[in-house]
């Protein structure tokens, strides 16, 4: 055998067998803490170190029970002792696949597994080997079970957050606000029943049971943190305010309220976490949704990042077939030919704008120095708007240079993808509208593209075609799309930056409800 001692583990079973004496000067047979220490200690040490718990409980228990050899037996001593911890540490390693899940609704398993357990090896070994037991079964099994199980809650939700101190959340002040506000109202509370006399034993149960409330609301709060810091302070108060006249003594009014409060502590552990199963789920599914937001805005600016390289191609492309045409119809006048030099110079004027005016709409270069509305307004959409005849003056309000230049960019996809779906699938003439603004941390922008008839609802086609085209962008950037009556509303916003307000902010209003409204 190749066994070695390590330090540290009789280190722990100096601190385990001290940590048993001294829980179990505060314990009564209904409120056991030594359990709860038990059960604590093996979750939060590895199976290497089991051995040392071992001997410290052995050493714990050889201290207690050795003047006991004459009353009891040896036989008895020896086999209660050396039975109790390794049935403990057989329940707790048969639930370590259940410890990984993310609920804590296992420590609920251990407990009552390990008390049953512990309380039915004390009974049988007491019926066996005692000369005269005097501890009636019935009896004895409720209030050894319920003052394990009550002592298992009370110490091994503590433990484990604090083993969780660092995958948990920090502890800020809405944390620690209503956490100290809980734990004085329960403490104040057991003061006052404490202090109540043994004559009015309803107003003491009654005041016992008051403590539930606010370990129920720091639980709604909390979740599992909550139930963690309120059950255990919950127990505690109760347990150590119950009249102790002699080391074996039995409070059958308290006895009660512990069974009560043991009943809630199982739902409110429960209930917090199945709020903290919920919390992660939604945190997860929310921290996936700003993922997903955040890769789709990242992968429209690589595009339009693109597209802006390609523009600039294109224009210098354009750049150098003008200044080769320009020398052409230079020559060509050197030579005489006039007529044909300024033939071929309209024609690669006309070509050229042209040539311009489809490269701006790859990318609207404007827009990066201009803003939105100029590129709208000085760029080749606006060109290919006028030649249909049937798209009147935009009217832009705000300051689009407030938001960022992929908001700017998307607002600008979504204008010439509406317009074009409205030219070609409904009649009559189209109006176009842009306001830019914001409204607390929030800035964006809202357009309007909307046949001029307000009579003429659009049509069922345009409405599936705006949501095949259209909804992209604005899911992108926190927006929405709808489609309503005569018009397209679409909506785009983002976080607002860190520079002050401007004058074009709506104060007191929010700009995303005035998009709501049918007359923007």
């Amino acid at each position: 055998m190749n066994l070695r001692i390590e330090p540290i583990g009789l280190v722990l079973a100096v601190i385990y067998a001290l940590a048993c004496w001294g829980a179990r000067k505060l314990s009564l047979d209904q409120f056991y803490l030594p359990a709860g220490i038990r059960v604590a200690a093996l979750l939060l040490c590895p199976p290497r170190l089991w051995p040392y718990l071992f001997l410290g409980e052995y050493a714990y228990f050889a201290q207690m029970r050795y003047p006991m050899v004459e009353k009891y037996g040896l036989a008895w001593v020896i086999l209660a002792s050396v039975s109790l911890m390794p049935t403990v540490a057989t329940i707790v390693r048969l639930h370590r696949k259940m410890v990984i899940a993310t609920t804590q609704a296992w420590l609920l398993s251990v407990g009552a597994a390990s008390a049953v357990a512990v309380t039915s090896l004390n009974l049988v070994l007491m019926h066996l080997l005692w000369p005269t037991p005097d501890v009636p079964l019935l009896t004895g099994a409720a209030r050894y079970m319920v003052g394990d199980f009550i002592g298992i809650l009370t110490v091994v939700p503590l433990a484990l957050l604090w083993a969780s101190r660092r995958t948990e959340l920090a502890w800020t002040g809405r944390f620690l606000t209503p956490s100290i506000a809980a734990l004085a109202l329960m403490i104040l509370t057991g003061i006052a029943s404490a202090l109540v006399p043994a004559e009015s034993a309803t107003v003491k149960s009654s005041l016992q049971l008051l403590m539930a409330l606010p370990a129920i609301a720091l639980t709604c709060l909390l979740g599992w943190r909550g139930a963690a810091i309120a059950v255990p302070s919950l127990n505690l108060i109760i347990g150590l305010t119950t009249p102790k006249p002699y080391p074996l003594a039995f409070d059958a009014t308290t006895f009660t309220t512990q069974m009560i409060m043991a009943i809630a502590s199982i739902a409110l552990l429960l209930f917090g976490s199945r709020i903290t199963h919920y919390y992660h789920r939604y945190q997860i599914r929310d921290d996936g949704e700003r993922n997903a937001l955040k890769l789709a805005r990242n992968s429209h600016m690589a595009s339009e990042k693109g597209l802006r390289e390609r523009a600039l191609h294109l224009r210098k492309l354009g750049d150098g077939i003008e200044v080769s045409l320009k020398e052409v119809v230079t020559w060509l006048k050197l030579q005489g030919h006039h007529e044909i030099a300024n033939g071929l110079m309209n024609t690669a004027t006309l070509h050229s704008q042209q040539f311009r005016t489809q490269a701006s709409m790859v990318y609207p270069t404007a827009l990066d120095q201009l803003g939105l509305y100029v590129a709208l307004q000085a760029g080749g959409v606006r060109e290919c708007w006028d030649q249909s005849n049937r798209v009147t003056r935009p009217r832009l309000e705000g300051d689009p240079c407030m938001l960022s230049t992929g908001l700017q960019l998307a607002a600008y996809r979504a204008l010439t993808e509406a317009v074009p779906l409205l030219l070609e699938h409904e009649f009559g003439q189209i109006m176009v509208r842009a306001r830019c603004g914001g409204f607390g941390s929030q800035r964006g922008i809202l357009l309007v593209v909307a046949l001029l008839d307000s009579a003429q609802p659009l049509s069922e086609t345009t409405a599936a075609m705006v949501d095949e085209h259209l909804a992209g962008l604005p899911l992108a950037y926190g927006g929405f799309v709808h489609c309503r009556r005569n018009r397209i509303r679409i909506v785009l916003t983002e976080a607002a930056a860190r520079s002050p307000a401007r004058a074009t902010d709506m104060p007191r209003q929010n700009w995303v409800r005035e998009s709501i409204r049918s007359g923007q």
